[in-house]
């Protein structure tokens, strides 16, 4: 398995890991609103059913945000290699790896640390559709992409 392929696996595992989480999170929440219901009366147990509620809607708007992020990375196909940076490519930038595909926590695999980011980032918005070679600023901080896979 290449330095890609394993980075996009440990994303994939991090993406469904919270999505079991929040999925979990849930469940759990429906059953304690059912368990509420049966034996609460009167302002309290809506009050409780009412921030039971909110706390799901919550936890319901993350896990959209989860799934797209999931979304995003079953397209990638990590074997592909484009000379072009495109969604999916690992890309070595001041000696920084930064994987485009969707915002997510920094990861270090093989003790070398990896920023996800999107395309949509000012970062990742210059990569895009660049190659190895390319130069470029942002904030004052000079970019030079150094490898693309």
């Amino acid at each position: 398995m290449t330095f890609k392929q394993k980075i996009h696996q440990y994303y994939l595992q991090l993406v469904q890991d919270r999505i079991d989480a929040f999925r979990d999170m849930i469940a759990a929440l429906t059953e304690d609103s059912k368990n509420d219901a049966k034996g609460s009366a009167g302002d309290k147990h809506e009050t409780a059913l009412s921030m039971m509620h909110i706390e799901q809607e919550k936890i319901n708007h993350k896990l959209k945000e989860v799934l797209a992020q999931k979304a995003i990375l079953d397209k990638i196909d990590s074997t592909t290699i484009a000379k072009n940076i495109i969604v999916g490519s690992l890309v070595k930038a001041n000696g920084i790896y930064l994987f485009l595909s969707a915002a997510l926590p920094k990861i270090s695999v093989d003790g070398v640390n990896v920023i996800a980011l999107s395309p949509q980032s000012p970062l990742g918005s210059h990569l895009m559709g660049n190659s190895v070679g390319f130069t470029f600023e942002i904030n004052g901080t000079k970019y030079l992409i150094e490898s693309v896979e």
